[in-house]
C-alpha cells in the first residue's frame, strides 16, 4: 500500500514540475506520501546518556606506626645494682636466675599446674618502700637474657610510676592513655637497647584510674599481651596492697604475682593482710627483700626468697636461714 501511494506522489511531483495544476485534494495526497516517507526512514537508535558515575576516591595509606626505641644507660643502672645483659657474674643476678625459674615454668605450662595467663606476672608488694619497682626492673632485665623468651615491663603504678624514673627516661604516654582510647601499644611501647627488653610507660595520671584499670578495655588488653606472642613474658610493677585499690583489681587478671616483703621491717601481719586481697590468684610468690644470707654482710642487695601456693611466708634469719611459714 505505501508503495503505490508513493508511486502516485512520485507522479504529482512530476506533473507539477511540467506546469499542471494539481488539485487541493491531490497535495494533500502528497504531502501524506512525504510523511509517510519519513515516517518509514529507520530511526537510528538512542544512546542513553553515560551515567554521572563519580571518580573514585584515592586511598592514602595510614603511617605505619612504629615503636619508639630509647637507649638505657647500663653502666649507670649497674651502679644502682640494676642486672643487666653481659656483666660479669655477680650474687645478685644469680639470685634472680633462682627466682626467676619457676615464674618461667609456669609461664610456659611447665609448673605444677596449667594457669591461665600465666605469663603475666604482677609484682607487688604490702606497703611502699619494699622493693617492688627495683624487683620488677631486675627480674624484667633477668628474663631479657632467656634464650627462649622476651620479657615487656609494666609501670602499672598508675599512681606512683617510677619505673622510668629508675631507669633515667623521662615520663610518657602508655598504658592509661590506652584504656582511655587515646593511643594504642604500638606507638606507646618503648624498645630498648637490651635486645628482648620493652616497656610500657604508665602514662597520664587519671582521676578514674580504677576504673580504667576493671574496664573491659584493660581486660582485652591483658588478653591480647598474654596470646599475642607465645614467648612473651609480661611483668606488672603494680601499687602496693594496702595502700590503693588499683593493684587489688589488677590482680584479678594475673597468673602470678610476686609478693615483696622488706626482711626485719615489714611485718607478718601486714603480709598476711595483704595475701588476704589476692585469694583468687592461684600462684603467689613471696620474695624477702634485703635478707641476710650466709657469706653476706649486712643487708646489701641480696634477696632470700620463698615461693608456693596459698599464704606461704618465709622470715630470713640473722644466719640467712628461712624460719617455716605460718598460715
Amino acid at each position: 500500500m505505501s508503495s503505490l501511494i508513493e508511486q502516485a506522489a512520485k507522479r504529482l511531483e512530476q506533473l507539477r514540475a511540467a506546469g499542471v495544476v494539481i488539485p487541493e485534494i491531490e497535495a494533500d495526497l502528497l504531502e501524506s506520501a512525504g510523511a509517510a516517507r519519513q515516517a518509514a526512514a529507520p530511526v537510528a537508535p538512542a544512546v542513553p546518556a553515560a551515567p554521572n558515575v563519580p571518580a573514585p576516591a584515592v586511598r592514602v595509606a595510614a603511617p605505619l606506626v612504629t615503636s619508639k626505641t630509647i637507649n638505657l644507660d647500663l653502666e649507670a643502672l649497674a651502679v644502682k645494682g640494676i642486672v643487666t645483659p653481659n656483666a660479669p657474674r655477680s650474687f645478685m643476678a644469680d639470685q634472680y636466675r633462682v627466682i626467676k625459674r619457676p615464674l618461667i615454668a609456669n609461664a610456659v605450662g611447665k609448673g605444677a599446674s596449667k594457669l591461665e595467663h600465666g605469663n603475666l606476672i604482677m609484682v607487688t608488694s604490702a606497703l611502699s618502700g619494699e622493693g617492688k619497682s627495683f624487683t620488677s626492673i631486675n627480674l624484667a632485665m633477668s628474663i631479657a637474657s632467656e634464650l627462649d623468651h622476651t620479657v615487656m615491663l609494666v609501670d602499672a603504678d598508675v599512681a606512683r610510676p617510677s619505673v622510668l624514673n629508675v631507669l633515667g627516661l623521662p615520663p610518657g604516654p602508655g598504658l592509661l592513655e590506652i584504656l582511655e582510647g587515646k593511643a594504642d601499644v604500638a606507638s606507646t611501647l618503648l624498645r630498648t637497647n637490651v635486645d628482648k627488653l620493652t616497656l610500657l610507660p604508665s602514662g597520664t595520671p587519671h582521676p578514674k584510674a580504677t576504673e580504667l584499670l576493671a574496664s573491659d578495655a584493660m581486660a582485652n588488653l591483658l588478653n591480647d599481651l598474654a596470646t599475642r606472642y607465645p614467648d612473651r613474658i609480661v611483668i606488672f610493677d603494680s601499687p602496693p596492697l594496702l595502700l590503693t585499690t588499683e593493684s587489688r583489681v589488677l590482680a584479678t587478671n594475673m597468673g602470678q604475682i610476686v609478693v615483696v616483703v622488706h626482711a626485719g621491717r615489714t611485718l607478718q601481719a601486714e603480709v598476711q593482710q595483704a595475701l588476704s586481697t589476692i585469694e583468687t590468684c592461684p600462684v603467689k610468690m613471696m620474695l624477702l627483700n634485703k635478707a641476710r644470707t650466709k657469706g653476706q654482710e649486712g643487708y646489701g642487695y641480696g634477696y632470700g626468697y620463698g615461693y608456693g601456693y596459698g599464704y606461704g611466708y618465709g622470715r630470713a634469719g640473722a644466719d640467712g636461714e628461712d624460719d617455716p611459714a605460718k598460715e
